[in-house]
């Protein structure tokens, strides 16, 4: 007989995130991750940003244990807070707040970073690095035709250039907020234009409009650089977004060659940069997006599939912690 599998490891997790109680219960990412971590007998913790601190050169912060009972239900909150050592105590630590990545965000992944011996997902350096639109550009050549500017002006003659008709995004934005689908004879064209930039004060994204978004914006999610798994966001027809909380509907997504060709590139700068568990968005066979905070898609796909990629997710987590 083969010898028996060694027990596994209890680890303390720590999901530093939103409040836990407002997640979307059919649609969290994070909340898989936490039942799947539950499920496996390790501790989990959670963490308001906002509740991290230095003392004595070590990171630490209140936090409370979680407990998920019911899939309908909200977690519950289990005893009471306590302040918590991060090395000494929190084996790996999720950061999952979802952006802006503003002033909060930033101090409370600096102060991730200060971790010696807790792993931190992802790489606190490179989520404050990389702008989540901006790191496309990295990879421009994959991209649809791009510009980054705060001048209507410069705007409007890239827009000319399109054929009359460009996406507009923040750069800090999530889950669709403040994208416009602009046509050259909307009499509002002007005035979206100021509003989006802040009257020619901020900088937003302008990209060529990609008919194939009519079929789907696909998100892929990357696990150390590999594909696990993908689900198709199809607009709604009265809508030019396809996020799903907006009203786009869910469809299987196959990784196809030309996903290929793109995570081949893109993956070995994941991989140097910790980039742990991250989200591309693909219209048609172009990049548009590669997300590096909170990526979502997991309770998706898993329906449509028939899959549990959380389980993945923590397989990679507990042999990274078996491997300190």
């Amino acid at each position: 007989m083969p010898p028996e599998s060694e027990p596994r490891r209890s680890l303390t997790l720590a999901f530093v995130m939103d409040p836990v109680e407002a997640e979307p219960m059919e649609a969290s990412t994070t909340i898989v991750l936490m039942r799947e971590a539950q499920a496996r007998g390790h501790r989990v913790l959670y963490v308001d940003p906002a509740d991290l601190g230095v003392e004595e050169g070590r990171v630490v912060s209140l936090a409370v244990p979680i407990e998920l009972t019911d899939r309908s239900e909200a977690p519950v909150r289990r005893g009471k807070p306590r302040i918590f050592d991060f090395d000494r105590e929190i084996d790996v630590a999720f950061q999952r707040k979802d952006p802006p990545v503003d002033r909060d965000y930033i101090v409370a992944t600096q102060i991730l970073d200060i971790c010696r011996r807790t792993i931190i997902l992802n790489r606190p350096t490179s989520v404050i690095a990389f702008n989540e639109k901006l790191l496309a550009i990295r990879f421009a050549d994959l991209m649809p035709a791009t510009r980054v500017t705060r001048r209507i002006p410069e705007l409007r003659a890239f827009m000319a250039a399109l054929g009359g008709e460009m996406i507009v995004k923040p750069l800090d934005g999530k889950g669709g907020e403040g994208i416009f689908h602009l046509v050259e004879d909307d009499r509002n064209l002007t005035s979206i234009l100021e509003q989006a930039t802040a009257f020619g004060t901020r900088a937003i994204m302008a990209q060529e409009y990609l008919p194939a978004i009519r079929e789907g914006d696909k998100r892929i999610l990357l696990l150390e650089g590999e594909p696990i798994g993908a689900v198709l966001r199809v607009p709604a027809e009265a809508e030019a977004r396809a996020n799903l909380h907006v009203g786009g509907r869910a469809a299987r997504a196959p990784v196809t060659e030309d996903d290929r060709r793109i995570i081949s590139r893109i993956s070995p700068f994941l991989k140097d940069h910790g980039l742990f568990f991250v989200g591309i968005d693909v219209i048609g066979d172009k990049l548009t997006e590669i997300n590096v905070t909170s990526p979502t898609g997991v309770q998706e796909i898993n329906a449509l599939d028939g899959t549990k990629l959380e389980a993945l997710v923590l397989d990679r987590v507990e042999a990274l912690a078996a491997s300190r």
